[in-house]
């Protein structure tokens, strides 16, 4: 965990989310943080959309919409949940 010096908040939590964390948050979209087995799927540093999958979630997988436009299954621990504005969120609609 991380603690900032020079402030009271709550310590931030460094560590990618578990799988059954990432799909209880209401959180739709993810930023891949790692892409070593899967290059030519994933890129780091971008924004993808997850669907829901309860079962993937079981075995610390993700749903998720890669390059492809098609959905797969990754480790949960290539990505870290966000939030983004509506405006954003609208793009991906």
């Amino acid at each position: 965990m991380y603690h900032h010096p020079d402030s009271g908040r709550n310590p931030v939590s460094t560590s990618p989310p578990t799988a059954s964390k990432l799909h209880n948050l209401e959180t739709k979209f993810v930023v891949c943080i790692n892409n070593q087995d899967y290059p030519a799927s994933l890129e780091v540093r971008k924004i993808y959309q997850i669907i829901p999958d309860n079962r993937a979630g079981e075995h610390q997988l993700i749903r998720v919409i890669d390059q492809s436009g098609e959905d797969d299954l990754y480790p949960v621990a290539y990505f870290v949940p966000i939030a983004l504005p509506k405006a954003v969120a609208a793009v991906f609609a």
